[in-house]
């Protein structure tokens, strides 16, 4: 089992930064158990900042890539495809007979551009509907409520409720 070092934080911290590797295999590959790992990130605050930094600095990395091949996608772009024929010579040596080379266009890719309108300028590209709960200018949808009912039952029920609002009893159907 290896010792905690300087050149073992800078091994780590290269596979770290250079690929996804998980906590397994970047354990694997530097000869130590998780357990270590992870004890020496409790532990150790300089080795702790370390792996902070190098997973930062991957991510700023991925970022930078993605973004490049969003502006490809969003552009379009051309590569150039060789396909050669060659022949073997009565020395063994190969030779080259043909060399073809064909330029390829790809066009820009619509989901890409839909991808970043929608999230550089969502005020003008919106990929989503809208539902108000309220209408134009906030104003109510539903109109107020009417209860339909016989007229003398709710001017009775309304009589009732303000007399015993006035004399300041609460109203209830339970009473005894």
């Amino acid at each position: 089992m290896s010792k905690y070092s300087k050149k073992m934080v800078k091994k780590i911290v290269s596979l770290i930064k250079s690929d996804t590797y998980t906590i397994p295999e970047i354990c694997e590959r530097v000869g130590i158990s998780e357990a270590i790992y992870h004890k020496w990130k409790s532990d150790k605050i300089e080795f702790f900042e370390a792996v902070k930094k190098a997973e930062e600095s991957r991510v700023k990395f991925f970022v930078a890539e993605a973004k490049k091949s969003l502006l490809k996608k969003i552009q379009g772009y051309e590569v150039d495809e060789r396909t050669t024929e060659s022949s073997i010579q009565p020395d063994g040596t190969a030779k080259i007979d043909k060399l073809k080379i064909v330029r390829k266009h790809f066009q820009p890719d619509t989901g890409a551009i839909i991808f970043t309108l929608c999230n550089g300028d969502p005020e003008n590209f919106k990929n989503r509907q809208l539902n108000e709960i309220t209408g134009k200018d906030g104003k109510d949808l539903i109109p107020t409520m009417y209860v339909i009912g016989d007229d003398d039952f709710i001017k009775e029920f309304n009589e009732k409720l303000q007399a015993e609002q006035a004399t300041g009893n609460e109203h209830s159907d339970n009473k005894t």
